[in-house]
């Protein structure tokens, strides 16, 4: 490297980790948002995080980037940089590129209204009132119409949105996977619904104690690998995780009084996000490619531990015992019938709480809402109503009010539009990729019997977590697959498994 080139990398790496120490800090600011700051506190804090964004958003969008940025792209500068160096140059321009576009007065404006609505969205759930949220939403939905029409439309507007979570994901490529999956799934549900054998679940409608459930939460973390020196589980209306960096990848979860299950797979799941984000290479630490590199492969890893191991038999007849002690008395069932219970197939209004083969058609309702919304003009005022006609086309159930329909998922408050595809690719991703450990990974549901699954993170590890956001997710799936995404996998998965349980012919 000549020392001109190595002089601008310096001043480059400056610069980006400046910024991404504004972005841990919002991160925390974010996640105290979440998890309890005080109510009289939230316009003021949302003030605060509006304003500091805006100062990181300035820096990544400054002069001063714009020049290292072509000064490193320089052919003779790329050649004396590192693979590493050279994809962080690649991955800061393509966010350059997007985020100059927009004006910094309108994105702090943005920041300042999702930060706001995120705490009247958990108001207005919490008392089904969706007027209350729908101004909010309403104002979301124009800004983010007025970044689409500033980064330049893609195929669809809404293909615009999805290259954000997904990159080079199209709608049309959507709606030919989405559709053939719907086509191979209805009539998979339709033979579980028929089936005589279905599974009695009445033992556990019953009342569960919170702090003992919390206990069995962080038990299982812990034995899924989860770094407690790294990370931490709290509370809050809807689950989530947060990679502030590779030491501190904070989740939380939401206990119910009456469900032993919810929390307990909502932590799972979260759990699996932060395993690859605390599995990260620590060079990457610092830089905008220390996280995952699609919210697909992202979801794959929370689906993967959420449902291929922790909804798996042998998951259970190693944890079950477990789980019995902390709750004596209340689940005296055989691990068999705990093993059905906790797999059993029926529509649903509620998503997080869906089951696995289900839980896809209440993506493909999403996907369709927002392509309605941002390809067609579907007004918020409207959305109450298509979305319970939507639940009673594709799952023949309908909510009785907007805190169990529209209400019932954060994205939309914080502008997440075009994220909620991400977790039935990440279905498919995961599906994929246990068929691949299962050949790789020698006697690996011995493993998981025994609860060894130490094993199993550090397979992931080796093959996706550490890798960061270096390698596209198209790259990740056939690095580590041999094969491109093919959600055939998928659908495989859940005959092989919801036949066994439902004794299918």
């Amino acid at each position: 490297m000549t020392a001109n080139t190595e002089e601008t990398w310096q001043s480059f790496d400056e610069l980006i980790r400046k910024i991404k120490s504004y972005d841990e800090a919002l991160g925390v600011l974010y996640w105290d948002l979440r998890t309890g700051a005080p109510r009289k506190g939230v316009e003021r804090r949302s003030e605060a995080i509006g304003a500091l964004s805006a100062e990181m958003f300035k820096l990544s969008v400054s002069e001063r980037m714009g020049e290292l940025l072509a000064a490193l792209e320089e052919p003779r500068a790329q050649e004396s940089l590192s693979p590493v160096q050279r994809k962080l140059v690649a991955e800061t321009r393509k966010e350059y590129d997007r985020s100059v576009k927009i004006p910094p007065k309108l994105y702090e404006e943005y920041v300042v209204l999702t930060s706001q609505a995120e705490s009247v969205w958990e108001e207005a759930k919490a008392n089904n009132d969706y007027k209350r949220f729908q101004p909010y939403l309403d104002r979301i939905i124009g800004y983010t119409g007025q970044f689409i029409d500033l980064w330049g439309v893609r195929g669809t507007r809404y293909d615009t949105l999805l290259d954000q979570y997904e990159p080079g994901m199209t709608t049309a490529e959507l709606d030919r996977v989405f559709g053939g999956l719907r086509e191979q799934l209805v009539p998979l549900a339709s033979a579980i619904a028929e089936s005589p054998h279905q599974p009695d679940e009445r033992f556990l409608r019953q009342s569960f104690d919170k702090d003992a459930q919390k206990a069995f939460s962080l038990f299982i973390l812990k034995e899924m690998g989860y770094d407690f020196s790294a990370g931490r589980l709290d509370e809050s209306v809807h689950p989530f995780a947060i990679g502030l960096s590779p030491g501190d990848v904070r989740i939380t979860t939401r206990y119910l009084p009456d469900d032993v299950t919810s929390a307990l797979f909502g932590t799972i799941h979260e759990g699996g996000h932060a395993l690859y984000e605390q599995n990260i290479d620590p060079e990457l630490a610092g830089t905008p490619l220390c996280t995952g590199t699609s919210m697909g492969i992202h979801e794959s890893q929370s689906r993967f531990w959420e449902n291929v191991i922790g909804r798996s038999r042998p998951f259970w007849e190693r944890y079950y015992g477990e789980l019995q002690r902390r709750f004596p008395g209340q689940l005296d069932v055989p691990v068999e019938d705990f093993y059905r219970a906790i797999n059993v197939v029926r529509p649903s209004l509620i998503r997080i709480e869906a089951d696995e083969l289900t839980y896809n058609l209440h993506i493909i309702i999403r996907y369709e809402m927002e392509k309605q919304i941002f390809n067609e003009g579907l007004k918020a005022a409207d959305l109450p109503e298509a979305w319970n006609a939507k639940y009673r086309e594709y799952l023949g159930v309908a909510p009785d009010n907007d805190a169990e329909g529209v209400l019932q998922d954060v994205h939309w408050s914080g502008g997440s539009f075009g994220y909620f595809p991400s977790y039935s690719l990440g279905n498919m991703y995961a599906a994929q990729i246990a068929d691949t450990m299962e050949r790789e990974l020698n006697g690996m549901w011995e493993l998981v019997g025994r609860g060894e699954l130490l094993p199993i993170k550090e397979w992931l590890t080796e093959r996706i977590y550490r890798h960061g956001k270096l390698l596209e997710p198209s790259e990740i799936i056939e690095r580590v697959t041999g094969k491109p995404l093919d959600p055939d996998y998928l659908v495989q998965y859940l005959r092989r498994k919801y036949s066994d349980i439902y004794r299918l012919g």
